[in-house]
């Protein structure tokens, strides 16, 4: 029964996950370049700062739907990146827990982009009406 309920509303589900994703990927890149609530501002040129960069853009992206799978792909990048080289440094001992490292939302975040990546923007995104709107190709 509860199947029946949710199944029409996967695509509406679908949007609000990727989009409240990106839009809170975006806010940690905003975060990082304004230094807005917090005290950590990384230098301009560092490795930080190009990944608050590729969080800003990549989270807006895809938020809105645009270029998803591009954009996702390069955020689930990052954020396992992210999580190798600051969280859990491929240590055998207790980090390798994200509990312990304290890396559960680069690990998520990653999983999750990487999911995105893979099923593009889906039906409500700008990747969706760009198609539609795209003449029909007729194969010649």
């Amino acid at each position: 029964m509860l199947t029946r309920f949710l199944q029409p509303r996967t695509d509406a589900a679908y949007a609000l996950v990727r989009t409240v994703a990106g839009i809170m990927f975006a806010f940690h890149g905003f975060q990082k370049l304004s230094g807005v609530l917090t005290e950590f501002q990384p230098p301009v040129g560092s490795q930080l700062w190009f990944g608050g960069i590729i969080e800003l853009v990549a989270g807006l992206a895809i938020a809105a739907g645009a270029f998803t799978s591009w954009a996702a792909f390069l955020a689930s990048g990052t954020m396992a990146v992210a999580y190798l080289q600051f969280h859990w440094k491929l240590d055998l001992g207790a980090r390798f827990f994200p509990g312990v490292n304290q890396g559960e939302l680069a690990l998520l975040y990653s999983v999750l982009f990487l999911y995105v990546a893979c099923r593009g923007g889906g039906r409500w995104s700008l990747d969706h009406r760009r198609r539609a709107a795209a003449p029909a190709s007729d194969g010649r």
